[in-house]
């Protein structure tokens, strides 16, 4: 008979609970992931009671205000505050967002917080994006040239450059990735969404001469061909961007160059 067991740190616990104080009337409670390599238990979910009369409109804001006047342990990756670097990438309410972004009020109930999927946890809500990182610079993401450049700048038409809308504004949050069940049991050789959102963006560049390099480094069952149009990317993308297109698009060029 097959037995099957959980890895280890996998069993989620009941963690602390953290009140509002006293007298606050416009409560909404917060449950957050937390674990930490340094104990060696496992993980838990530690809740928080948060006065939102005190409180800013995002979850990143509510986020801030419990590190710094409930629980200064809890651990999570912010910059910008405006949606833009994509640190604050974590899974709320069940779906890969941004917490800058998104309202408080969106979420009905419990606001749920949890660290992006399938990625190793380096502490609490912050994940380990070796992998994808790596994946992404095996792609060569810069332009690639082999013609004599000119004086000043390569230039491109203003249809040329309309090719590359909803594809250059990306920020690498990995959103969309880690929805993708075909990366989360292919990761290793699988590229994901993101990294071939932005393989596209080098090959829809009129301005790049790799394309058949390009091309020739995605040609593999795994790298490229793990993507099965289930769309998770395009729904979650916080920045309402459509990766499944930009894989189909590779796929077509993989076609056509052959015929």
């Amino acid at each position: 008979m097959a037995e099957f067991a959980l890895p280890a740190n996998s069993k989620i616990g009941t963690g602390e609970t953290y009140k509002a104080p006293g007298g606050a009337k416009n409560i909404r409670t917060f449950k957050v992931y937390r674990w930490t390599p340094d104990d060696g238990k496992n993980p838990s979910i530690d809740t928080y009671e948060v006065d939102m009369d005190a409180c800013g409109p995002m979850v990143l804001d509510a986020l801030i205000k419990i590190k710094n006047e409930m629980d200064s342990s809890l651990t999570f990756r912010r910059s910008c505050r405006e949606g833009v670097c994509g640190s604050c990438a974590m899974n709320i309410d069940g779906t890969n967002t941004l917490a800058c972004t998104k309202y408080i009020s969106d979420v009905k109930g419990d606001i749920k917080i949890y660290p992006l999927p399938h990625m190793p946890v380096v502490k609490d809500l912050v994940p380990d994006l070796n992998v994808p990182y790596a994946q992404l610079t095996s792609i060569e993401p810069w332009l690639k040239t082999s013609t004599q450049p000119p004086t000043r700048e390569r230039l491109q038409s203003p249809e040329e450059r309309a090719k590359l809308d909803g594809l250059w504004e990306c920020i690498l949050c990995f959103c969309c990735s880690t929805s993708c069940p075909s990366y989360w049991w292919n990761g290793e050789r699988y590229l994901g969404p993101a990294v071939l959102l932005q393989a596209y963006r080098w090959l829809a560049d009129s301005r790049d001469e790799a394309s058949g390099e390009r091309l020739d480094q995605l040609e593999d069952p795994f790298r490229l061909y793990r993507c099965h149009t289930i769309m998770n990317c395009t729904k979650t993308c916080p920045k309402h961007l459509n990766p499944a297109k930009a894989i189909a698009e590779i796929k077509k060029m993989m076609v056509e160059r052959t015929i």
